[in-house]
């Protein structure tokens, strides 16, 4: 009898301490849902969407005006950065000098119908786009040779010489992806001057990519190669462009007369703005998230990128007015030269490549403020799996899917970190305003940026907490 209540008591005792283990086993798995860091996420999400505090410095920044790298009004806004983070008590902030291009566009845009029975006279509403050269100071009047691609203006190449070409491919609008619509026309903005004056183009009229049925051209970078004539290039208004094709169609022979006065200046020193929480437990190991603070000089750049920019500030502050301690460095950047030249980008990644800190991860916000969607991520499939298993805090922020995939232009250089992440809000609306001056301040919806704001501030916590 004794025996087989000894037998029994350690039968149970090896039950209990079982029970035990399995239960420290469990506390201790690092894709628990675990109660703490709800409530984490959803003090996050309350305080953003309560203090509509980045919103606020969105409009403090659009204030300023558009931050065309190099301009008077970009250092401006620099400056306006530093002091904004040394206010908000950053345990670190410095500006990283960056050399910037210096393209000025000038008071000068004019795009002429000329030779027309019908429309002599009417004026276009045009923009030259960004890097252009001038035209000469009594302008071009060239005849108008419309084409939809680059095959098409192989096809017709001997027509070429002289002329100048419009290469009018809208946005391909039955994409659900807007962003797969522009990459399907933004070629003939940026390789157009070139390809046309392979045949001997006098200038380039590209209809604007965007997803908006109205007459604001959106401008952008273009692209020139030595060995080719540099030749004038603009955009124009889509409805301008429906107006000029139809045009063309009644009276093939019109000319226009095009006048710009845009110039190259010299490169110009520039700054990264660049501010910290240092980490309490790894400050060697960094977190970045960030954006591109310069912006076309059109509208005021808000949703591309201040709105992105002003949204990896209030990562940090939200950290700071909730007092989350992270175990890792918080490091915001705002980029220079994103637009027109990738310097900033450039810049930080040759530094991220020489410090002895080690990089973990980077954001980049820069698709505009509007809805929450998703987490696109460049990273080991073990990396992303991780990340995929926080989707139920990152829901709270309205985050509905982690993917593999891009992250953005400017943490591409960070060749170190173990994951690029991009932040992918909601995309239908992004090319209404992209490069235009549609690109204001109250196009922004607060709880939509503030969103944003607090679903990067959730991926930054657990990315401090849990590690990848």
């Amino acid at each position: 009898m004794k025996t087989n209540f000894l037998f029994l008591m350690i039968i149970l005792a090896l039950i209990v301490l079982h029970g035990n283990g399995s239960q420290s086993m469990a506390q201790s798995s690092p894709t628990e849902l675990r109660e703490e860091i709800h409530d984490t996420a959803k003090r996050i999400v309350s305080k953003a969407l309560n203090d509509w505090k980045g919103y606020f410095l969105l409009e403090e920044l659009c204030k300023i005006g558009p931050r065309l790298s190099g301009s008077e009004k970009s250092l401006k806004a620099i400056k306006w950065a530093e002091q904004k983070m040394k206010e908000l008590d950053f345990d670190s902030v410095w500006l990283q000098p960056v050399m910037v291009p210096h393209w000025v566009r000038g008071n000068i845009e004019e795009a002429v119908i000329q030779n027309s029975q019908l429309c002599e006279g009417k004026s276009l509403n045009i923009l030259a786009i960004g890097g252009s050269i001038p035209t000469p100071s009594n302008g071009i009047i060239a005849h108008v040779l419309e084409v939809k691609n680059f095959e098409e203006l192989e096809k017709q190449k001997e027509e070429v010489k002289g002329k100048i070409i419009f290469f009018s491919r809208s946005l391909d609008q039955r994409l659900l992806n807007t962003f797969a619509g522009y990459g399907g026309a933004v070629n003939q903005r940026t390789r157009g001057a070139i390809e046309a004056a392979k045949y001997g183009a006098v200038g380039v009229i590209v209809r604007s990519v965007t997803t908006k049925y109205d007459n604001v051209p959106h401008t952008g970078s273009l692209s020139y190669v030595d060995t080719l004539p540099k030749i004038p290039a603009v955009t124009i208004g889509y409805t301008d462009a429906d107006f000029l094709s139809a045009a063309l169609k009644q009276e093939p022979d019109l000319k226009i007369k095009l006048r710009l006065n845009c110039k190259a200046l010299p490169d110009a020193q520039s700054y990264n703005v660049i501010g910290e929480l240092k980490g309490t437990e790894h400050p060697e190991e960094v977190i970045v998230v960030g954006g591109h603070f310069d912006s076309w000089d059109v509208g005021c750049g808000a949703h591309d990128d201040g709105a992105g920019c002003i949204q990896a500030l209030e990562v940090l502050d939200l950290f700071k007015r909730l007092d989350i301690k992270p175990k890792k460095t918080i490091r915001c950047v705002f980029f220079i030269n994103e637009e027109n030249g990738v310097r900033g980008g450039r810049v930080y990644g040759k530094y991220a490549e020489s410090t002895p800190e080690k990089h973990i991860a980077a954001i980049e916000s820069d698709r505009g403020a509007f809805t929450p969607r998703g987490f696109s991520v460049d990273a080991d499939s073990s990396v992303i799996d991780k990340i995929k298993s926080w989707l139920p805090y990152l829901k709270h922020a309205r985050i509905e899917w982690v993917e593999k995939g891009g992250s953005g232009v400017d943490i591409s250089f960070i060749k170190s970190a173990k994951a690029l992440i991009g932040y992918v809000p909601d995309d239908q609306r992004y090319f209404d305003v992209h490069h235009s001056a549609n690109d204001t301040f109250e196009s922004v919806h607060p709880r939509e940026m503030e969103l944003g704001s607090a679903a990067m501030a959730i991926l930054v916590y657990l990315l401090s907490e849990e590690g990848i």
